[in-house]
């Protein structure tokens, strides 16, 4: 029996590494990843507070449909998640911008 590795797929449907389809697949799973990663960090703190989706909705002005989003790495803007990390007591956060280096957003 032959079998694939993930990696002989990958490369099968996107080219080798360095082709634009495969970095563009990389650089947007990355992307989810991260956002994914953020959306445990909020989840974490939030309970750690014992707030609920609704009541975190509620400190920053959005419904618990908008936190559940935001929880599993899907539909966040910038500014949204400013207001929950600052909700959640965030005192400072900065953002890494690879070589361009890291910015404090407040």
């Amino acid at each position: 029996m032959d079998y694939t590795t993930l990696d002989q797929m990958i490369e099968k449907d996107l080219g080798p590494v360095g082709t634009t389809e495969r970095d563009q697949f990389e650089a947007e799973a990355k992307e989810r990843i991260e956002a994914w990663r953020l959306g445990e960090k909020v989840k974490e703190a939030r309970k750690a507070q014992n707030l609920t989706q609704k009541e975190l909705g509620e400190r920053i002005g959005v419904g618990e449909a908008q936190i559940s989003k935001i929880e599993s790495g899907r539909a966040a803007t910038f500014t949204t998640i400013s207001r929950v990390l600052k909700a959640l007591g965030a005192k400072s956060a900065s953002l890494d911008l690879g070589s361009l280096g890291r910015v404090a957003l407040w």
